[in-house]
């Protein structure tokens, strides 16, 4: 894992491992997304999507659309249900 320190005035670097594994160069825009669990993600807004193969670990088994499909409509259930409490 790698890590930056922000400044006073709220700037950090990213990493050089992070810029090139993402290629990032001087002017490319970032997308700063916050996940409900506090997760911050960072998405690179000038970088092909090829540029990001292998950022991301090889999953533990294949998934079917069919199993995609009822994780989908399952979490649309909880979120209705969260609401109506």
């Amino acid at each position: 894992m790698v890590s930056a320190v922000m400044t006073s005035k709220g700037q950090t670097t990213i990493p050089k491992a992070v810029r090139d594994k993402l290629r990032l160069k001087p002017g490319d825009r970032l997308e700063f997304l916050l996940q409900r669990n506090g997760t911050l993600v960072v998405v690179p807004k000038n970088v092909p999507l090829s540029a990001l193969k292998g950022c991301l670990p090889r999953p533990e088994r294949t998934v079917t659309v069919e199993e995609m499909n009822e994780a989908v409509v399952e979490a649309a259930v909880e979120r209705v249900e969260r609401g109506l409490r």
